[in-house]
């Protein structure tokens, strides 16, 4: 099942304990950022911090990422660090970073997904170029995805301890 609009959004509404996400891309090319991507690349910074609809819920609930980063960092990451990472971590959501610079990539063919309570998987579909194609709800075994959370989260350090070094 294809998931988007009101029952892409209800997951983030119904869901009890913890919203989890995996990242593996480089580049999201997501169509309402592009405008603030340009002007992060011509030089814009983001002041802060900011009061939003994901920050409020980041106060309320249980929200966290691992992020699989190779340096040197791509424009784009620059850009969600600064704009959105910078943010959210320090507003409760645990964001964390998987740097494979130096090291094998201990998740190396797990796609992106979204994973809610443990038990709802959410798979995000992308093309090579980080334009999102669809998200798709799984229908099978939650337990490699509960595994796979469980290495990344291992493997990974927090966001505002990775920025500092």
């Amino acid at each position: 099942m294809f998931l988007d609009g009101d029952a892409w959004a209800a997951k983030f509404r119904e869901f009890q304990t913890e919203a989890w996400r995996l990242e593996t891309l480089p580049q999201y090319l997501m169509p309402q950022e592009a405008e603030e991507f340009t002007a992060f690349k011509e030089g814009a910074r983001f002041p802060g911090p900011y009061e939003d609809s994901w920050i409020r819920m980041v106060r309320a609930r249980s929200i966290g990422r691992v992020h699989i980063v190779a340096r040197p960092l791509s424009d784009y990451l620059r850009f969600e660090f600064e704009r959105y990472y910078r943010h959210q971590a320090p507003a409760g959501e645990d964001i964390r970073i998987l740097d494979i610079t130096e090291r094998e990539n201990p998740l190396p063919d797990v796609q992106d997904f979204w994973m809610f309570d443990h038990s709802v998987i959410v798979l995000m579909h992308y093309q090579p170029d980080g334009k999102q194609i669809s998200r798709e709800l799984y229908e099978g075994d939650p337990a490699p995805f509960i595994e796979y959370q469980r290495i990344a989260k291992n493997e990974s350090v927090p966001f505002l301890e990775y920025v500092r070094e």
